[in-house]
């Protein structure tokens, strides 16, 4: 059987910055590329633990002079970054009325401005040799969500900025799309009330939950030449949730 990672996704040896690493999405992303041969840049924050095999640098990405302190470490021109995949994201649930200021601020800091300033930094090392950004949003940025009206709009922001984003790469050849998974098996949403959980699996026309592998599976696909004609888009990984 040909190998894939090399007459198909050419991605061996390509260098690609995964956010959230220590995570259950970031991780299985991470796993894929490695297996692809891509060499993994792996960022959390302090203390968490990434995967082996990558080059691990701790960062809190909340905070704009830590994220330019990232991309002065990775951009080196004897190894040029091809490729980001941006997972790390946090929830503070609430309704609306009930929602604190610090819960509006940090979600919106973690989710939507991190994003915007790893795009304000990331994307000028990859304007010489092009490269593929993908941002992980939720179905829930487009449909809005009882409880989420932080997480939401984190999430819808984050649609908006990566098509900005699209229009104004793409004359680098830099190509920026956006996974919006639906309710995902992860640690982080194994502590959501049964009802929650089993109101997703209802939504579902496949009849299961996601797991992390159906998201980095696609995001493998983003960043590989298979997609090199693929930029501005929302690819729902929902098992049909929103389309139920």
């Amino acid at each position: 059987m040909a190998d894939l990672s090399t007459d198909c996704l050419g991605l061996r040896g390509q260098r690609v910055l995964v956010t959230g690493a220590g995570g259950g999405i970031g991780r299985a992303v991470v796993e894929r590329l490695l297996a692809a041969g891509s060499q993994v840049v792996a960022v959390d924050l302090p203390g968490v633990h990434c995967p082996a095999g990558t080059e691990s640098i701790p960062t809190d990405l909340g905070c704009s002079a830590a994220v330019r302190q990232l991309a002065q470490a990775v951009g080196g021109a004897d190894n040029p970054l091809h490729g980001l995949v941006h997972c790390a994201g946090i929830t503070r649930d609430g309704v609306l009325w009930k929602l604190s200021d610090e819960d509006w601020d940090d979600v919106m800091r973690v989710n939507l401005s991190s994003s915007f300033y790893l795009l304000r930094e990331m994307i000028p090392l990859m304007r010489e040799r092009g490269g593929a950004i993908t941002l992980i949003s939720s179905i829930n940025g487009e449909r809005g969500k009882f409880g989420q009206g932080n997480y939401a709009a984190s999430k819808a922001g984050l649609i908006g900025l990566a098509r900005t984003a699209a229009r104004e790469g793409g004359r680098f050849d830099i190509r920026v799309n956006v996974i919006a998974p639906g309710l995902i098996q992860t640690s982080m949403t194994k502590e959501l009330p049964a009802k929650v959980t089993e109101a997703a699996l209802q939504e579902s026309v496949l009849g299961r939950l996601g797991t992390a592998e159906d998201v980095a599976g696609v995001a493998l696909f983003l960043c590989s030449q298979l997609a090199r004609h693929v930029t501005g888009q929302v690819l729902r990984v929902d098992g049909g949730q929103l389309i139920a």
